[in-house]
């Protein structure tokens, strides 16, 4: 059995990166130290520089780390704003329902009890809450 031409329009393309066992790709120590020195100057976030670099953030939050341990990276700025959305919670107090004739009853293990007309109204809300 023969095999299969390649189609002219497949091509591999060795970039010469290298590359471990896992197929992860090796950044040289020369190249680490560019990077963070990059993010020093730059003023930015871990998360903006690795987003503008293409970089994983976890695998250079371990760069960075490693080099603030040996004092070659300040410590994060504290108090630095985060970017996203800010949680509020706000508690809401609804009527007090007495529990109608034939009603359900439900109290989960940390004491809150939900009341509810039907079981399909009492999974729907324990839905909601699981949210």
């Amino acid at each position: 059995m023969e095999a299969a031409p390649i189609p002219a329009t497949t091509e591999l393309i060795e970039t010469g990166e290298k590359r471990d066992l896992l197929g992860r790709k090796l950044t040289p120590g020369e190249r680490r130290a560019e990077l963070l020195a990059a993010f020093k100057a730059s003023g930015l976030t871990q998360a903006e520089f690795v987003r503008r670099e293409g970089l994983r953030y976890s695998t250079f939050c371990t760069w960075a780390q490693r080099e603030r341990a040996v004092g070659r990276l300040p410590l994060a700025k504290p108090g630095r704003k985060q970017s996203g959305p800010t949680v509020r919670f706000v508690e809401a107090a609804l009527p007090a329902v007495a529990a109608a004739p034939g009603g359900l009853s439900v109290r989960l293990a940390d004491g809150t009890e939900l009341r509810g007309g039907s079981a399909k109204e009492l999974a729907a809300l324990m839905r909601a809450l699981r949210v």
